[in-house]
């Protein structure tokens, strides 16, 4: 392994750290920690948005999956994961935003009460652990690679988390926002160079293309049967629906100087994020004209290893630096931000409804404190799922929220009948189903069941809400916001 590379690498990761630490010199009190003191301007909401889902499985899972199942098998991630931003931007963001909320927990404390607040915010917590396990799971893998094995995969795993975690918890999310800036800009040109390379070794971008479409992967819609169209659109909807009440989303809505700033930002960060994960997809694809039989192997082995494998192989210098640039970039951005949303999410809507009279430099303290421990927990976690693919890994992460917390959410916004028992037996009915459904694997092959949950979940808002209305009309109306 070429020693120029790893040192230009280390550099850049030194630097990455300075500008979260210099970042961190900002924060003063828990709303600069958490959401950036409100201040983020149109262009840092729009690459701060964008990163959210531009991690490990990005670059690295959406490729292999898209070369094994074509575009049908990547409809969860890019396709839901944009819209899940383009569809936060249109309907959630400005009408949160004027909240003046610090995390998505406080809202179902101030429509629904305390007891939704925490099943919410617990269900949301949880949800993580495959998310950022795979972030975790990917930075040891680029370390390893990038020593050519000297530094082992458990090894990478720990010292790429100590390196986010240090400007994390220094700067918080005031850091995320800045270090998201500098990284994005790094991956978008990066990527780009090399996608062009990727072409051009090709023989043409048409060439990569004809492959494709040769081999039938740009085949996005299944089969015309009920049931791969039913498997089909519960992929779909799991990130894009089941990502909508997560506190990494609304944290970096929340960061924005304003409303509109939210909104726009948002949306224009979810088609970004569309439009730019192909680019993953057609290096990947290329690698399959410039190395056909090293890919061959690969995909049979372990095909994330595909991108590192043509930039290490088949590229010069130049584009290797860029490449690791882009991807640390793609990775840091992300896991930054998913070790400080459930931190904070514990903090505010767990610890606070214990200790509820905690100072505000008290509250900061144990967000740090929280973001410690769950990143120990989460590394333990990542470590002891290694060998699972980073693209399972994300996509089993959103079920949880998808049949919890989307339909109170959604629900508490628009329809001004729901209550909080319509909250709770949501809750319980569609986690309930899902749980169900997970422990019969027989079933869960006939329907899929986030699908089976969410149904469930509109089942028990629709009873829990009507009913105790059609059978005491005189006790008028559910409570409305702030009412509660």
């Amino acid at each position: 392994m070429d020693s120029t590379l790893i040192w230009f690498v280390a550099g850049y990761l030194v630097l990455t750290l300075g500008i979260g630490v210099f970042a961190g010199t900002r924060v003063h009190n828990t709303t600069d920690f958490a959401v950036a003191g409100r201040s983020l301007p149109l262009a840092m909401v729009i690459t701060t948005t964008f990163a959210t889902w531009f991690g490990a499985e990005t670059v690295m899972g959406i490729p292999a999956t898209f070369m094994e199942d074509g575009l049908g098998g990547v409809v969860e991630d890019p396709f839901g994961a944009s819209m899940c931003l383009v569809l936060v931007g249109a309907f959630f963001a400005a009408r949160l935003y004027k909240m003046d909320l610090l995390t998505i927990g406080d809202y179902y404390r101030q429509r629904y009460g305390k007891g939704v607040e925490i099943f919410c915010s617990i269900a949301i917590i949880l949800s993580y652990l495959g998310w950022v396990a795979a972030q975790i799971t990917a930075l040891g893998l680029v370390f390893s690679l990038l020593t050519g094995g000297w530094i082992t995969p458990t090894q990478g795993m720990v010292m790429g988390t100590g390196l986010v975690l240090a400007y994390v918890l220094v700067g918080g999310m005031m850091a995320v926002a800045w270090t998201d800036f500098v990284q994005m800009i790094v991956l978008v040109c990066g990527l780009s160079f090399i996608a062009y390379l990727a072409g051009e070794q090709a023989g043409g971008s048409e060439q990569v293309l004809a492959l494709a479409q040769q081999r039938d992967w740009l085949n996005f819609l299944p089969d015309n049967t009920t049931h791969d169209w039913l498997f089909f659109i519960a992929a779909a909807i799991t990130m894009m629906l089941g990502s909508i009440p997560q506190q990494d989303v609304f944290q970096r809505v929340m960061s924005a100087k304003d409303a509109n700033t939210a909104r726009t930002g948002t949306m224009i960060g979810g088609f970004s994020y569309l439009l730019f994960a192909f680019v993953p997809m057609f290096i990947a694809t290329a690698a399959m004209v410039i190395m056909p039989d090293e890919t061959a192997a690969l995909l049979s082995d372990d095909s994330q290893k595909i991108l590192p494998t043509l930039i290490l192989n088949h590229m010069p210098m130049i584009a290797q630096i860029l490449f690791f640039g882009a991807l640390l970039s793609a990775i840091m951005s992300t896991s930054s931000a998913t070790l400080l949303a459930p931190s904070t999410s514990f903090v505010e809507n767990i610890l606070r409804n214990i200790y509820p009279h905690l100072t505000d430099k008290q509250v900061l303290l144990a967000l740090r404190i929280s973001v410690l421990v769950f990143t120990g927990s989460v590394l333990t976690y990542a470590v002891a799922m290694e060998g699972t693919s980073i693209y399972e890994l994300v996509s089993g992460a959103y079920q949880v929220p998808l049949v919890g917390a989307f339909v109170p959410l959604v629900f508490g916004l628009y329809w001004k009948r729901a209550t909080t028992q319509g909250a709770v037996l949501s809750i319980a009915l569609g986690l309930g189903t899902l749980i169900w459904f997970t422990f019969h694997p027989t079933a869960g092959e006939a329907f899929p069941g986030q699908l089976a949950g969410l149904l469930a979940a509109l089942l028990g808002m629709f009873l829990g809400s009507l009913g105790p209305q059609w059978m005491a009309p005189h006790q008028g109306h559910p409570k409305h916001i702030g009412d509660v």
